[in-house]
């Protein structure tokens, strides 16, 4: 009994101390200092299984490219300023994301999850040799993400190809 007591208030413990890291940020992570477009890739995906991107494949050498592939995003209408104004306005429509930097041909958000305040950074870039919206999206703290960073993309998606 006192055995029980003392796992369930270590327990206790434990969950208090999460949640109050998680509300004062401290599980939000470091903004990554090299996010952007150079030499026309955004950066690369991460070493494990915490990221998404459509120019995974750019990376031979990584070991998570299948993870992490996913398709890039079409233009509408042949217009990237467009195309790139409405996937702005398609991120500030979600629950928990906020853009931080919108430019002619890149939009920069960060996706914020409900309860332990995780941050992700999630990056658009018109590729003109391409002719597609390059995405990259990835946790900023973790090594796992179990999708979260795909699901988002996916609704980014099917929000932004909804929308005449």
């Amino acid at each position: 009994m006192k055995a029980a007591r003392v796992l369930l208030y270590s327990l206790l413990g434990v969950v208090t101390i999460v949640l109050v890291a998680a509300r004062t940020g401290f599980l939000a992570g470091q903004q990554p200092t090299d996010l952007g477009v150079k030499n026309g890739r955004l950066k690369p995906p991460s070493s494990t299984p915490n990221s998404v991107s459509s120019q995974a494949a750019l990376y031979r050498d990584y070991l998570q490219r299948d993870y992490a592939s996913i398709e890039p995003l079409p233009l509408k209408g042949g217009d990237p300023v467009a195309s790139l104004q409405e996937l702005s306005a398609v991120l500030k429509r979600m629950s928990g994301v906020t853009v931080i930097e919108r430019k002619s041909d890149y939009v920069y958000a960060q996706a914020h999850t409900r309860w332990l305040k995780f941050v992700d950074d999630v990056e658009f870039w018109f590729n003109p040799e391409r002719g597609v919206i390059e995405v990259r999206s990835a946790s900023r703290v973790g090594r796992q993400d179990f999708g979260v960073n795909r699901q988002r993309v996916e609704a980014v998606r099917t929000d932004y190809l909804a929308q005449p």
